[in-house]
């Protein structure tokens, strides 16, 4: 994509649908579109670049990249002999999802987490309390165990955690066999047609 070139349909496309999405993941309409593009090109883009192609003001896009810096879902370049700045996004997709989900975790786990934390602390002085701090311990031990599991699949290397995705209900499988085994009951999963 180089300046002044209008947007092939498939990648209009994709830019668009991103747009759409960006609400869903709680991010504007005009943020998932810039990443999009980004995304999209081969090249780093300046904002001028990005707003004359997406047909938006260079406030909007100034904005837009500001948040995505945020999220550290663009990377800032310069080139040589030219005074502005350029964005890209990164190039690994594995890097762009840790990302991601180290930015949901910081934003939206880890205050959940801590009013957890604190509400069990409390002390509970009614029935109705002491049920309501359980069913809260029950929550905050399934996502203390998530963001752990988390941890752990974030230091594998990308290839490693492909494998590991690619082999879906293999190792549940291979968990319940074990617990078969040993005389343990879990809960099985339905049979694959």
């Amino acid at each position: 994509m180089t300046h002044n070139t209008p947007l092939p349909a498939l990648n209009r496309q994709f830019v668009s649908h991103f747009g759409e999405m960006g609400s869903r993941w709680g991010i504007n309409r005009t943020v998932g579109q810039i990443y999009a593009l980004l995304y999209l090109s081969p090249t780093p883009l300046n904002a001028d670049q990005i707003a004359e192609t997406l047909e938006f003001s260079r406030s909007n896009v100034s904005m837009g990249l500001k948040e995505l810096q945020a999220w550290r879902l663009v990377q800032l370049r310069h080139q040589p002999g030219d005074r502005r700045e350029y964005f890209e996004a990164p190039q690994d997709v594995w890097e762009i999802f840790r990302r991601l989900a180290e930015e949901r975790r910081r934003r939206e786990i880890e205050p959940t987490q801590s009013m957890l934390r604190a509400a069990m602390l409390e002390e509970a002085s009614t029935d109705d309390e002491r049920y309501a701090q359980q069913r809260m311990r029950d929550m905050y031990e399934l996502i203390d165990r998530l963001m752990s599991w988390f941890d752990d699949v974030q230091r594998l290397s990308p290839e490693t955690a492909m494998q590991l995705m690619g082999m879906g209900t293999a190792v549940t499988r291979l968990l319940e066999f074990k617990d078969r085994i040993s005389g343990k009951k879990g809960k099985s999963l339905p049979a694959e047609d």
